[in-house]
Order: structure tokens, then sequence, then C-alpha cells
């Protein structure tokens, strides 16, 4: 009688051992499982949408967004969803465009979404 007892409790310690994670704790996860949620590399972080004013010029074939006071460059524009000859109609004027920034290059690049016309000259308000 003691020897089937004996069995018996064999048989629920080999159980509870194969449960994975009980050895573990409950509620964790197996450290293969967290290895490998480690190398995966994180992704970046969504763009946020912004808006900037300034009027569009050009230079070196590049359409950019430039200071209205002073005329330094703002930053360099990149058409997302037209064409970037769209800008021409542009040119010369205050506008504010809407899109993203991506200053990772050695120049700072807007993804322009959308292009309002502020003034049609370009200049500070008087």
């Amino acid at each position: 009688m003691e020897y089937g007892r004996s069995r018996v409790w064999l048989a629920v310690i080999v159980a509870i051992l194969a449960v994975p994670g009980y050895a573990a704790g409950a509620g964790t996860q197996p450290a293969a499982a967290v290895s490998e949620q480690k190398q995966q590399p994180k992704s970046a972080s969504p763009e946020k949408e912004t808006a900037l004013t300034g009027c569009v010029d050009e230079k070196e074939g590049h359409y950019v967004l430039v200071d209205d006071r002073n005329l330094s460059p703002i930053t360099r524009l990149e058409a997302e969803g037209f064409p970037t000859e769209s800008f021409a109609k542009h040119l010369g004027h205050k506008v504010t465009v809407r899109g993203t920034s991506n200053s990772a290059g050695a120049a700072p690049t807007f993804k322009v979404r959308s292009i309002e016309t502020v003034s049609e000259v370009c200049g500070p308000r008087q």
C-alpha cells in the first residue's frame, strides 16, 4: 500500500514539473522567451506631425523653407503624397507646411504632407 502512494506522489510531482513556467513562478515566461524578446529591436516611435511657417525658396536644386525675417534656411522640403514640382507654385510665398521632421542627416528635412499659403509675398509682417 505504501508503494502505491509513493507512485501517486511521484506522478503528481512529474506533472507539476512538466507544466511550462511553473518552476519559474506563476505568470512569468520561460527564460528562452525572455532572451528572444531582448534580441528584438525596438521599433522607432511614430513621428509626430508638426507645422512650420516660412518662405519657399529653391537652393541647389532642392526646395527649402527659409525664415521670412532674415531668409536663412530652416529646412529642406520633401513632398510626401504629392509631386515635388507642386512646391514651384509656392516659390517666394510665405507658407505653413505640415508634416514630419527628420534631422538625422547633414541637412534637416521636413516631409511635407500639406502646404497652405499665408501670404503671396515673403517678408516679415508690417
